[in-house]
């Protein structure tokens, strides 16, 4: 029978910089072990420093290295990549030197970490030096965030984003790779390896952006049939609640896990109990703070649902002392794709994990929130009532002939509008209706044509 492999144990690492106050810094690093946790990993400890910046070849001081080499099992100094040559009586000497070296005694209690996660974006030889010094695999916040939407993507779509944003990840870290200096052998003789993968990675870009390309034309003939409905979009900090509440609004089985990231596709569901014209709500990929640039170009289509939207709704975790912040970073990911101009509303989520005090203290700094907790079905029908009001402000009373040689359209006005009165004529039917305006007019120049 085999045993299931041992759990992967990981140990942090983050640079307390001038600009960044202790409960930010303490935020930061817990927000990483989720992160961390949602790999898979435990982690096991954590090694902080107060520094000017993150910008030292080993990113820590001499002894914060040694403290961590302590905890990974590494020496804790950075060794020269190529070993300087030795002498016959130089091996004999250190030959002998490790033969009377006391053997430790490594348990399963004394495991190491294999990994050492920096709560930072490094440049290819910090990695290398860390991992020189320490002997764990090192991996920075942007590899972490890049490796978890690669686990969890699951439409064609979303891996080939996903993919793509991987592959320029880790272009650049081939650059000072240690192994790439081989040469290959028969065709393309004189190529060295690193140069071989950089071209494959080339190729293969130009290869997913084609066929992203032709996804998203079909995402966006999707989108483009829905351009006259009434579309909601649940947007925020990854973790703070959208698809529960999604599942809340939608009745949908969308998926529900306390997991960072647990879910990165678009899901656009019919908000319950239908209405007439239909609203339809879209929960979306959430942010997180120093999201890979490469992740926001890529996830376009998912974020277009937020700049199509009639209106968002920014889910903030109302119990997080940190939600200011995560605010902050969904309303920027958004201004730089021009999605600020649409009208929102901020909802307090979460708001049964808070206190009395607490409570007061939020309403009073937002006044025009709306507070609720996507599990009080009380709070989910007054969010409702909220959404249909807002659209309901917008509508038209018009009119509408529909000629009996066309009533084949009677089901598009009926999804399209809400019918207040149906009578008969000569000429067809008669509908007074109350819809948008963009869609009245729709459905008159289809009647017309």
């Amino acid at each position: 029978m085999e045993t299931a492999s041992p759990t992967p144990l990981a140990v942090l690492v983050g640079i307390q910089t001038p600009d960044v106050d202790d409960i930010a810094h303490e935020a930061s690093l817990e927000e990483l072990g989720r992160l961390v946790k949602t790999l898979g990993y435990e982690v096991i400890g954590s090694v902080s420093q107060k520094r000017e910046g993150t910008g030292a070849a080993s990113l820590l001081g001499a002894g914060k290295l040694e403290e961590l080499a302590d905890i990974t099992g590494g020496r804790g100094i950075i060794t020269p990549i190529v070993k300087t040559p030795m002498t016959k009586a130089r091996k004999r000497f250190e030959s002998a030197a490790e033969a009377h070296e006391p053997v430790e005694d490594e348990t399963d209690d004394l495991r190491r970490p294999e990994f050492v996660i920096v709560d930072h974006e490094l440049t290819p030889s910090q990695i290398r030096n860390l991992e020189r010094a320490t002997g764990a695999q090192v991996l920075d916040r942007t590899g972490v965030i890049v490796e978890i939407f690669h686990r969890h993507a699951n439409t064609r779509e979303a891996k080939l984003q996903v993919e793509m944003a991987r592959l320029r990840y880790v272009a650049p870290r081939l650059r000072e790779s240690s192994n790439g200096g081989g040469r290959q052998q028969g065709p393309g003789a004189g190529e060295s390896n690193l140069s071989l993968d950089r071209r494959k990675i080339r190729d293969r870009l130009a290869e997913l952006k084609t066929q992203l390309e032709a996804v998203q034309r079909d995402s966006d003939h999707r989108r483009s049939a829905r351009k006259d409905q009434l579309r909601v979009a649940l947007v925020g900090y990854t973790n703070a609640g959208k698809s529960s509440l999604m599942r809340a609004l939608t009745g949908s089985q969308v998926l529900v896990q306390d997991k960072l990231f647990a879910t990165l596709d678009t899901t656009v569901r019919t908000l319950q109990p239908e209405t007439r014209p239909r609203i339809l709500v879209s929960d979306t990929v959430g942010f997180i703070k120093q999201l890979p640039h490469d992740l926001v170009a890529s996830f376009r289509s998912t974020l277009s649902e937020a700049l199509e939207a009639s209106l968002l709704l920014f889910v903030v975790d109302a119990s997080d002392p940190t939600y200011e912040a995560q605010l902050e970073v969904s309303r920027s990911v958004l201004h730089e794709i021009g999605a600020d101009v649409v009208p929102s509303r901020l909802v307090l989520n979460k708001m049964d994990r808070v206190d009395d005090a607490r409570r007061a203290e939020l309403l009073e700094k937002h006044p025009d929130a709306i507070p609720l907790s996507a599990h009080r079905p009380e709070d989910v029908s007054a969010l409702r009532k909220t959404l249909i009001a807002f659209f309901e402000a917008d509508m038209v009373e018009d009119v509408l002939v529909l000629p009996y040689a066309k009533q084949g359209m009677i089901g598009e006005i009926y999804e399209s509008a809400r019918v207040l009165s149906e009578d008969h004529d000569e000429t067809g039917r008669v509908l007074t209706v109350r819809g948008l305006p963009g869609a009245i007019a729709r459905l008159k120049r289809s009647l017309a044509g």
